[in-house]
């Protein structure tokens, strides 16, 4: 997997594809031995299990921007309905030789943007009207770019899925007790009620430890694709100090959003630009999806010293 795809002048990021081979597969792994334990120890069940799982994660997979943007009230606009917008996106995509996705607008005051797409050709760019409202051009370029970053090293997929397999975990548990407690008439009622009571000790037990795990990989590697696309944004647009404005004004506007707005945005996190956090959340967030707004601003800083030279 080419960290920056297979036509983008995205500088390639080593560390990033790295990162995410390494998580995709240790995610693999866990839920391989999760499926095997389930297996195991609801043999009836096995069939229902595998035939879930998969048909939920192909739906999650190859429909994923669709969900995304539903969930997140976003809607295509055309060139003529958002004639800067379209072109701030045509010349990144001419400067970064990568193919245009679809661009979305979300009527939404919190100042935002974010990435989905299982592949470049079949992404989507969406901002909210409260992020074109309140930065200017050069910053609104730099937010773009940086979600253009993610398209181009394929990150929102793997993030896609990384993600989804936490909630299948939960899913899988469920089916897996109903289809344990419920099967097995073929066997003795004593044996029944011993292998219902074992599963419902066992697979939750499991469960929990698969989703903590899946937790952990899913939320380093998400701040760490954050760095990695505001250093690929600032090198491709050569303006970090304009990312840096708008990362700012982004996440000082976002701590004065309403509670209640910023809890139904939470959920989609790992796809936003900055996170929907008020100031104290942000400051408490050990296991947040982002780098703190110290960190971002630290390496932009550094990347600005470095072009000047």
């Amino acid at each position: 997997m080419s960290a920056s795809g297979p036509h983008t002048r995205f500088a390639p990021d080593r560390g990033l594809t790295g990162r995410m081979v390494t998580t995709m597969f240790l995610i693999g792994l866990l839920y391989v031995g999760f499926t095997g334990v389930l297996i195991v120890l609801l043999r009836g069940a096995w069939p229902l299990i595998v035939l879930i799982a998969g048909g939920l994660f192909i739906v999650q997979f190859w429909f994923s921007d669709k969900i995304t943007e539903r969930a997140m009230g976003a809607h295509e606009v055309t060139p003529e309905q958002y004639p800067q917008l379209h072109g701030t996106i045509d010349r990144l995509c001419a400067l970064a030789d990568m193919p245009k996705p679809r661009v979305a607008v979300a009527n939404n005051d919190m100042p935002n943007a974010f990435a989905t797409g299982r592949k470049p050709e079949k992404s989507v760019i969406c901002v909210t009207t409260g992020l074109m409202r309140r930065l200017d051009p050069e910053e609104l370029e730099g937010v773009l770019a940086h979600e253009l970053s993610h398209v181009a090293h394929r990150d929102v997929a793997v993030m896609t899925i990384a993600g989804f397999l936490g909630v299948l975990a939960g899913a899988i548990t469920r089916i897996a007790l109903y289809s344990g407690m419920m099967g097995g008439n073929n066997r003795s009622n004593n044996n029944n009620d011993s292998n219902a009571a074992i599963a419902m000790i066992i697979i939750p037990l499991v469960s929990m430890v698969v989703y903590a795990i899946s937790f952990l990989l899913t939320r380093l590697l998400s701040r760490y694709r954050e760095l990695a696309a505001d250093r690929a944004a600032a090198q491709l647009t050569g303006r970090p100090s304009a990312l840096a404005s708008a990362l700012t004004k982004v996440t000082g506007q976002i701590a004065a959003i309403p509670t209640k707005d910023l809890r139904q945005a939470q959920p989609y996190n790992a796809f936003y630009f900055a996170p929907a956090l008020s100031a104290r959340e942000a400051a408490s967030q050990l296991l947040s999806t982002h780098p703190s707004l110290e960190q971002r601003l630290e390496q932009l800083g550094k990347i600005s010293a470095e072009l000047g030279r």
